[in-house]
């Protein structure tokens, strides 16, 4: 397999600590070694600039890798290359592995995706949403109950506390749900007690919606939600290397951000990933490797399996993988590029054009905001894993990686 990664770590020394893939030459899968050597030199560059410290990046195609490359440093104030076994926050690439497992509890029939959330969560059977009316809040009923499937694709009504300023996003951020040290029982009825952006349904606001699956999961499963998903989901693929902290024994291994913006110059803050958290965010608290999060694509590229363990059903994965957008409901934020839609855990793409990169359409995808990133293209038999800790030039580096990467598709 072509470039051999990091000198530091040799793709043999990584298969003793993560569960590999199979690899071949970039021929063999119809990719182009010369282009992908061009992608790896790109964000070479991207380091000399100063643009980040340093990122992986691993090119997976019908079911095997045809490029994995570790570029640059792991540290900022390290001389240490970046290695293929680095480990990153991965944040809201946490989402797609929780709400799989949200729907592999939908297979066992333990729940519905219509079912409200009150009926797991008694806290949310009270809510209102929060209207700004001239700068005062002012509440009103809902016209329907929030539901499960409106988690999956963040039409809840909930939010986030940093996307946007209104009397609604003011009290998530005056409030705890960002804190580390409070259960996934005390986040949900915290976020429970916090008015609505907007009705169920009728907006896709991105959110806290996968935090409350995560609550959901434990209740329903009677486990926390880091043990369902270790027994359910990590374990039977291999990812080894994915929880929500790591050994203080991996402290070497650790990828880390510059301490100020490259381009800003703001402190960029993150949270420490050998410290153990009392509450397990499915939002956005999974630490993981690369290979890790390959072995993931993988399976969801095999339609929902992956040597010879299947997780969900292939119509499961159909389910997930497609638009529950529509035309009727308004998409409010600039997440979702144009000619994009939302399923039940991923962005999928709509139209071949209309966005400013390249894909196929039935692509579906999503990032974390440290700067990883992922997509699976089933047209191409094609996914791909990028990470990187660089918050501020996360958009910038989903759209090169794409670019880069879809020129070396023969």
């Amino acid at each position: 397999m072509t470039p051999s990664p990091a000198p530091s770590m040799p793709l043999s020394a990584l298969r003793s600590l993560s569960s590999p893939l199979p690899d071949d030459r970039p021929e063999a899968l119809g990719l182009s070694a010369a282009r992908l050597q061009r992608t790896s030199d790109a964000f070479k560059r991207e380091v000399d600039k100063g643009t980040i410290p340093g990122a992986t990046l691993l090119v997976g195609r019908r079911g095997r890798i045809g490029w994995f490359d570790a570029i640059g440093r792991q540290a900022p104030d390290q001389d240490t290359p970046m290695r293929p076994d680095s480990l990153f926050r991965i944040f809201s690439m946490t989402k797609p592995i929780v709400s799989l497992g949200i729907m592999m509890l939908v297979e066992d029939g333990d729940l519905l995706l219509s079912d409200p959330v009150a009926k797991f969560i008694p806290e949310f059977g009270d809510q209102k949403v929060g209207v700004d009316n001239g700068g005062k809040l002012e509440l009103v009923p809902v016209a329907q109950p929030m539901t499960v499937q409106d988690l999956l694709r963040h039409t809840s009504g909930l939010a986030y506390e940093h996307t946007g300023t209104g009397p609604v996003h003011q009290l998530y951020q005056q409030s705890r749900v960002r804190s580390r040290k409070i259960t996934n029982a005390e986040h949900a009825a915290i976020v429970a007690g916090l008015p609505l952006i907007c009705q169920p349904g009728a907006e896709f606001n991105y959110s806290r919606s996968t935090d409350i699956l995560g609550r959901i999961i434990e209740v329903v499963s009677g486990q926390s939600l880091g043990a369902f998903l270790s027994a359910r989901i990590l374990s039977p693929l291999g990812m080894n290397e994915t929880g929500f902290f790591t050994s203080e024994s991996n402290a070497h291994r650790l990828a880390e951000p510059f301490a100020k913006d490259p381009w800003t110059g703001e402190a960029v803050n993150l949270f420490k990933m050998t410290e153990q958290p009392l509450m397990e965010s499915g939002g956005g608290g999974l630490v993981a490797t690369t290979m890790d999060y390959a072995r993931f694509c993988a399976m969801l590229l095999n339609k929902g399996s992956l040597d010879d363990t299947r997780l969900v059903g292939r119509k499961t994965l159909e389910l997930m993988a497609s638009d529950h957008l529509g035309p009727h409901v308004k998409t409010v934020g600039t997440l979702l590029s144009p000619g994009h839609g939302f399923g039940l855990g991923f962005a999928v793409r709509r139209d071949a054009g209309i966005a400013p990169f390249p894909g196929s359409p039935g692509t579906f995808f999503w990032s974390g905001i440290a700067g990883t990133f992922f997509w699976i293209d089933p047209k191409e038999e094609l996914f791909c894993v990028f990470m990187a800790q660089a918050p501020g030039q996360r958009d910038y580096l989903r759209t090169l990686v794409r670019d880069v990467v879809y020129a070396a598709v023969e």
